[in-house]
């Protein structure tokens, strides 16, 4: 009976010894994350200056910054279609000092279409907020017989293969975007990739590529100046910018919809308190009237969310491209 007892008080011993030291653990913790930031912040943009990726990092580091109390410093990290940068930030220190702004490419479509890949998009990341989600425009030449994305499915169908689109790339939004397209509408429309948008429209200009799928940054002037048409957005509502330009969903295929978007993110496991807090400084950013109308003027929507929506949709996205990706066939290997 005394061994059962001096064995069982040698349990509860170790039980209060364990708990109490786990306390301390998660006091300091917290105390630490109380105290971030106590030097420089690096924001990796896994793209070159310039882009909108860059552009949105510009907005938002300097006011970031302010409100933490130190330097955001922008570490442009380009490479890889956005994979390199991504990899750098997978294998920081989860210490909150290194946060990074990814995107549709390098979080969802450029895992799907790699078998070797270098970073897992959900388990290496911790999502602290959704930016900006912007539909995609289809485009054609200004003299074009096609007015509608019923009018192109149409033709695609009466002439299989014929009729081409172009992008800014292998793996692109615009790829990505007319692949789901052609699955969708049960068409053949050949792909044919440039480097970049603006090569992509000169060739539309041109009339040496039916449509173009491309961003409304890119291509909102030459609509403008009716220099090239378009026929149909790719989001679930009409585009702020293109109010009179139908959706694919509303026009054509029921329940259609691409968006690009861009989110900032921190390696995993990184502290939930440090989280929250960049967090709430990020979306209180992205309510000032000045920064919505610098972010909004590059043809998105502000898309806020908390770490846990974030986290639900970027898992949500991974799925819907890695099975479009499969079923086509496409890869970059």
């Amino acid at each position: 009976m005394n061994r059962i007892s001096r064995s069982t008080g040698w349990r509860v011993l170790a039980f209060i010894s364990t708990t109490a030291a786990l306390q301390v653990v998660l006091l300091q913790a917290a105390a630490w994350a109380q105290a971030y930031p106590t030097r420089p912040v690096r924001l990796i943009v896994p793209f070159p200056p310039g882009g909108s990726t860059d552009i949105y990092a510009r907005i938002i580091s300097p006011r970031l910054g302010a409100a933490l109390g130190q330097q955001v410093v922008v570490d442009n990290r380009a490479g890889a279609g956005g994979a390199i940068g991504a990899e750098l930030a997978a294998a920081a220190p989860p210490d909150g000092y290194t946060i990074w702004l990814g995107q549709t490419n390098n979080l969802a479509i450029g895992p799907a279409l790699r078998d070797k890949k270098s970073y897992d998009p959900v388990r290496d990341f911790a999502p602290i907020t959704l930016l900006m989600k912007a539909p995609q425009v289809l485009v054609v030449n200004a003299g074009s017989p096609i007015t509608s994305a019923k009018d192109l499915i149409a033709a695609a169908k009466k002439s299989p293969g014929a009729l081409t689109y172009g992008s800014a790339g292998l793996g692109s939004s615009g790829h990505i975007n007319g692949v789901l397209f052609n699955q969708t509408a049960g068409i053949d429309i050949t792909h044919v990739p440039y480097k970049g948008a603006a090569p992509a429209l000169v060739d539309l200009r041109g009339g040496r590529i039916t449509y173009l799928a491309t961003s409304l940054a890119s291509a909102a002037a030459f609509i403008k100046e009716g220099k090239i048409k378009a026929i149909a957005t790719s989001g679930a509502t009409r585009a702020r910018l293109l109010p009179d330009v139908p959706t694919i969903a509303e026009s054509a295929l029921p329940g259609f919809e691409v968006t690009s978007w861009h989110g900032m993110l921190a390696p995993a496991r990184v502290p939930h308190q440090i989280i929250s807090r960049l967090n709430r400084e990020i979306v209180l950013i992205l309510g000032k009237p000045e920064v919505q109308e610098m972010l909004l003027s590059e043809g998105g929507e502000i898309a806020a969310s908390t770490p846990e929506e974030f986290a639900a949709f970027l898992l949500s996205e991974v799925a819907k491209w890695a099975k479009v990706l499969k079923q086509a066939g496409v890869t970059l290997n």
